[in-house]
Formats: C-alpha cells, structure tokens, sequence
C-alpha cells in the first residue's frame, strides 16, 4: 500500500489549495480514504474522509462549507478542496487508509499513511 500526498504549499488568508492523495497497491475503490492534519506542537485531526465508492463523508464543523473531499476511482486519487484558508489551518496533510469501506473520523481506525504535505497559511 502507497499512498502519496501532493499540493501543499504557502497560501494566504483566504486562498484556496488542492491538495491530492495518489494510491497504489490495493483495492482503491474497497477503502475508505481519510485527510488528517498536525499542526506544529498539536496532535494529528481528522480533516475529512470519504468512503470507498464516494458516497458517503465527513467533515469536522470546523471544516463544513470550506473544504471539499472528493474521490477518482480511475486515477486511484482522492482530492481535497480548502477554500477560504486560515492562518490556523496551517499543518502538514496526510491521506490515509482504513481496512474498510467506510470512512472513519477515528485516527487509529486507519492502517496506512502518507508522507503529508505542509500547508502554510499565512501573509
């Protein structure tokens, strides 16, 4: 299992970024995908997460109307849509997945991560 995020870079307050999770190495379409973040000095949170046929997600209310999960089950990628960013948003990214279909909000449900990826929010 591989998984690969990518997009992370230096926005300012209220900018955009798509950040992209590229999977290798299993049944893309049987798991569930999550996006965590690490805020320096923090622990890892939950981001979003969608299922395995796309059909089902989960934001944080903290996350609702700004950011947006999505899933390619060709490409094998799972993308994350953050729209008008805020300095506290800043942290490195990381995708993961889960033994499971369903997505899960749980940090220790999931068995594989990514490197991450550094968002900076900031002017």
């Amino acid at each position: 299992v591989q998984l690969q995020a990518s997009g992370g870079g230096l926005v300012q307050p209220g900018g955009s970024l798509r950040l992209s999770c590229a999977a290798s190495g299993f049944t893309f379409e049987s798991y569930g995908i999550g996006w965590f973040r690490q805020a320096p000095g923090k622990g890892r949170d939950v981001v979003s997460c969608i299922s395995g046929n796309g059909e089902n997600t989960y934001y944080p209310d903290s996350m609702k109307g700004r950011f947006t999960i999505s899933r390619d089950n060709i490409k094998n990628t799972v993308d994350l849509q953050m729209n008008s960013l805020k300095p506290e948003d800043t942290a490195v990214y990381y995708c993961a997945t889960r033994d499971n279909q369903y997505p899960s909000d749980v940090l220790n449900d999931y068995n594989y991560w990514g490197q991450g990826t550094l968002v900076t929010v900031s002017s």
